[in-house]
Formats: C-alpha cells, sequence, structure tokens
C-alpha cells in the first residue's frame, strides 16, 4: 500500500506542495527517505522511528520507501518530521482518515512533541491558494499560520493529540488570528535629544517619504540616538506591509514563539564587521539577509565607513530597485527589500573635522580619503546628507520640553496618508518609491521652484539621480506642508540637505 499526505516546501519566498509518498515491501528492514532531500531530513528517520515508538505505535518492520515528491526541488530542515510520522502509520494501516484537503508541517522530538519550524506564514499562503482547508502546525507557529483567512489552522502540541484530533476522539480548537496590539512596547521618545532641531526635521521627512538619510557629524552629537528614537515616528504599518515583513522574518526564524503578524516596522542595526552575504542574504538554499529583514522598516548602519567596500557597494541595486535576487546553482530566490537606509558617520578619522571648538588633528589628505570610502554611486543614492552639529551648552540644560515623538508621527502619518492616497493602485505608497517615469507627474513645481532647482543643479553638479532624489524629497516637504504643489521654499530646503555634495564631497576639503 502506497500511502500520501499533504506537505510544503519552501525556496527563497516562494512555497511549494510537497506529497510525503511511503511504500512498504517485502525484503529486508530498511528506511530509506528519497526526493533530494537535505541532512536534517535524512536525519527525520531516527526522529520519526522513536517519536513512533515512544508515542504507543509500532513502527513496521519491512522495506520503508519514503519519497518527497517534486524529486526535482530540493527539501530542507526538520517541517517534514510530522507527514513523514503520518505518511508511515497511513501505510501501516495504524491510521485509518481521508487527510486530502490538510497540510502538515512539524519538527518531531524524540518523545512525539511538535516543535516550532520557520517559515509557517509562507506556507500557509501557499497551502490557501492550492485550495487546502486544514493545516496542522506546531503550537508555537499556530498563531503565524492563522494569520491567513479561509485557511482552518489547528495548533498541535504533540503526536497522541494530533492522533486523537484525527480519529475524532478528541478535537483541537481552529486557532484564532490574533489581535492587534493595543499597545506596543514603550520606543526612545524624541522628547529625551536636545536641540539638533535640523537634523530632527531631516528625520521627520525621511520618515515621511521612506528617504535614506546619512548623518555627519563628530562623536557626541547624537546622531545614533536620533537614529534609534526614529522607529517611534514611523509611519503605521499597513496590512500588505505587514504581511511582507512578516514572511520574510518567519523565513529566516525571527519571529518569537507564538508570534502572529509584526506590529511596528522593523530596526535593523549589524555591526560594520557583518559580511556581504550577511547584509544581502545567502547560504546553500537563500536565506534573508539584513536589507530584507528591515523590509518595510529602518536599516542603520552606525560607523557607515567602517563597513567593507563589498558590504557598502552591495546596497546600490537593492536601494534602487527593491529587491535582492540571491544566484545559486540550484536556482534564483528574490527577496523585496524596499527599506529606509539610515547611515551615520564622523567627518574625518579623528572625528573633528569641522568641530567649532576642538581642532582636527587629520591632514586633508586623511579627510579625503576617508570621506571616499564612500563611493559616489552609493552617495548619490542617498537622498539626504544631514550634518549634525554639537550641540550647545544652553540647549543641553535647558529646562523646556522637546516636541514629543508622538508629535512628529502624526505629521507623519498624515503626510503618508496624502502619498498612499495619491499613488493609489500604481504599485508604491510612498514619494521615496516613485518610479522615474511617473516623476514629473507626482512632483509638479512652480516656476520659482523650477529655477531654484536649475540654479542648484548647475551649481552643485548634480547627477540625474541625485536631481530625482532632491524631487522626491521637495516632494515629501510638500505633503508634510499640506501643499499638491512643490514651491521654491520646499525645493530650497530640500538642497540644503545634500551636505556633502555642496561642502566635501564635490568642491574638496
Amino acid at each position: 500500500m502506497v500511502a500520501k499526505i499533504h506537505s510544503m516546501g519552501l525556496y527563497g519566498m516562494n512555497a511549494f506542495p510537497v506529497e510525503v509518498e511511503t511504500d512498504l515491501s517485502g525484503g529486508l528492514p530498511a528506511f530509506e527517505v528519497v526526493g533530494l532531500p537535505d541532512a536534517a531530513v535524512k536525519e527525520s528517520r531516527d526522529r520519526v522511528r522513536a517519536a513512533l515508538k515512544n508515542c504507543g505505535f509500532d513502527f513496521p518492520v519491512s522495506r520503508i520507501t519514503m519519497n518527497l515528491a517534486p524529486a526535482d526541488k530540493r527539501k530542507e530542515g526538520p517541517m517534514y518530521d510530522l507527514p513523514l510520522l503520518l505518511s508511515l502509520l497511513q501505510a501501516s494501516r495504524q491510521l485509518l482518515c481521508d487527510l486530502e484537503d490538510a497540510v502538515f508541517l512539524g519538527e518531531l522530538s524524540l518523545s512525539g512533541q511538535v516543535r516550532r519550524v520557520r517559515g509557517v506564514l509562507p506556507m500557509a499562503a501557499r497551502a490557501q491558494e492550492a485550495g487546502y482547508k486544514r493545516l496542522f502546525v506546531p503550537e508555537d507557529n499556530a498563531r503565524e499560520g492563522a494569520v491567513m483567512q479561509g485557511l482552518q489552522v489547528y495548533p498541535v502540541k504533540d503526536v497522541p493529540q494530533l492522533i486523537a484530533h484525527l480519529r475524532g476522539d478528541s478535537l483541537i480548537p481552529a486557532a484564532q488570528p490574533a489581535e492587534p496590539a493595543e499597545s506596543l512596547l514603550p520606543l526612545p521618545d524624541f522628547a529625551d535629544v536636545k536641540g539638533q532641531n535640523v537634523a530632527k526635521r531631516a528625520l521627520e521627512i525621511a520618515a515621511s517619504g521612506s528617504h535614506s538619510i546619512l548623518l555627519l557629524g563628530s562623536p557626541g552629537s547624537g546622531k545614533s540616538m536620533m537614529a534609534k528614537r526614529l522607529p517611534s515616528i514611523l509611519p503605521d504599518m499597513a496590512f500588505q506591509e505587514a504581511l511582507e515583513a512578516t514572511m520574510i522574518h518567519s523565513i529566516a526564524g525571527q519571529l518569537e514563539a507564538g508570534g502572529s503578524l509584526l506590529q511596528s516596522r522593523p530596526f535593523r542595526s549589524p555591526h560594520h564587521t557583518i559580511s556581504t552575504a550577511g547584509l544581502s542574504g545567502g547560504g546553500a538554499i537563500p536565506r534573508p539577509g539584513e536589507i530584507s529583514l528591515a523590509h518595510s522598516g529602518v536599516l542603520f548602519l552606525d560607523e557607515f565607513p567602517e563597513f567593507s567596500k563589498s558590504a557598502m557597494e552591495v546596497l546600490r541595486q537593492p536601494m534602487e530597485d527593491g529587491v535582492v535576487t540571491i544566484s545559486r546553482v540550484g536556482g534564483n530566490a528574490s527577496y523585496p527589500c524596499r527599506f529606509m537606509l539610515v547611515a551615520a558617520m564622523n567627518p574625518c578619522p579623528c572625528g573633528y573635522f569641522g568641530h567649532p571648538t576642538r581642532p582636527c588633528t587629520c591632514s586633508p589628505r586623511a579627510v579625503d580619503r576617508y570621506l571616499g570610502r564612500i563611493s559616489g554611486p552609493l552617495l548619490d543614492r542617498m537622498d539626504l546628507h544631514v550634518e549634525v552639529m554639537p550641540v550647545e551648552f544652553e540647549a543641553l540644560s535647558s529646562a523646556g520640553e522637546e516636541e514629543s515623538s508622538a508629535q512628529v508621527r502624526a505629521r507623519v502619518n498624515a503626510a503618508r496618508k496624502r502619498q498612499t492616497e495619491r499613488y493609489e493602485g500604481m504599485g508604491f505608497t510612498c514619494n521615496g518609491e516613485i518610479p522615474p517615469s511617473l516623476l514629473r507627474e507626482a512632483c509638479p513645481t512652480t516656476e520659482e521652484a523650477g529655477r531654484l532647482l536649475r540654479r542648484a543643479f548647475e551649481k552643485f553638479g548634480f547627477s540625474a539621480r541625485t536631481y530625482d532624489r532632491v524631487l522626491k524629497v521637495s516632494r515629501t516637504i510638500a505633503d508634510l506642508d499640506n501643499c499638491d504643489v512643490i514651491g521654491s521654499a520646499h525645493a530650497a530646503e530640500a538642497v540644503q540637505y545634500r551636505t556633502l555634495d555642496r561642502k566635501y564631497w564635490l568642491n574638496g576639503i
């Protein structure tokens, strides 16, 4: 008898149906798993054998052949333990029930406990698309899978509980989608930041339009402090954004046990020793890197020039396209990565070039070489360059209250709502993602603003890409002012946020 149980496989963001087939035949006892399994799947034989015996079932004494179809796609991870066990029970006629509309996922302990696996959300989405009605997953993954409406998701604690449900003896209640959290964990507040009004304004603009930003300033000026408070002013996540971000975290195994949809935008802050593969993603079966884990959120790179050249340059194509493709012999995997890059750096090796009171000990050549670690093409892709000046004593010692993150976030949400309505049905939602073909239509300017942008283009030698990014930032500033047309004040402020173009990069030291 050949038994068949349905499961799912995963490659990149794409899930695919897997049929677990089992055949019992005569001959010397053996237990073989075929169908391009990796080492973790091959080891399932021992986990399944022990789990069967420890749960009170008989292990068949015969030649056992299990096939994971389709056989030309590599199967990875311990998620096939549960369907392998059920297929073996059906083939040995210890379990008799109709499971054609059900999908099973889960890792087994030797005692029969069902442990959580990664990638449940994209596999649940594919199961729903393929027409399956029931999904059986580990208890810790149930809320994640229940996000997909129209699919009954059952949390499985152990094998005896599952068998009792399938036989109709004791039914498992279906998991319910998690309710949105009423209050998230408190985030650091911009009210803690004294002074720095220019930098805080630039971060508000960046958050409103999802623009990349480079913070340039001496040590202790507050660059990292402000960057770490950026999540507190980011706009609310739409359902589709939360779904995509959660899928990526699920594939990477980054979701907490019992977790559901992400409630806040991701904030990733990798150390500058990170490898290129750690940033972009990689592996024999490619997994998402930091730039994909920051999808719909923030990627903060502190001490930006200290990152390796290859790690910095790998950012260029994903920043432009919003997707990263990882190619391996077995195929290609693409992950979305529409992230907001926030980079912080000192102006020179000692950190005090341009400081109003502390002298810089670096030679002009050393300063030029330090700034030159960031290539022109990468710098071109940064929408805002902001010089963060040291805070005056009067501002630090002031008893006055600074504007809170809640106040700033209200303006950011209002500006993002204007953008969402304007770009409805166009495939993007914010000014930072406007494609070149729609730039002129989305960013109308007054005659005065057009003349100002022309003068800036000629004086500072802007590239075409830089001009487009200045125009997008101008559009966001106009949205914050509730204006449909970009005025000269909006354009002038956007040009002002190109510090390295105006002061260092092109004009020298």
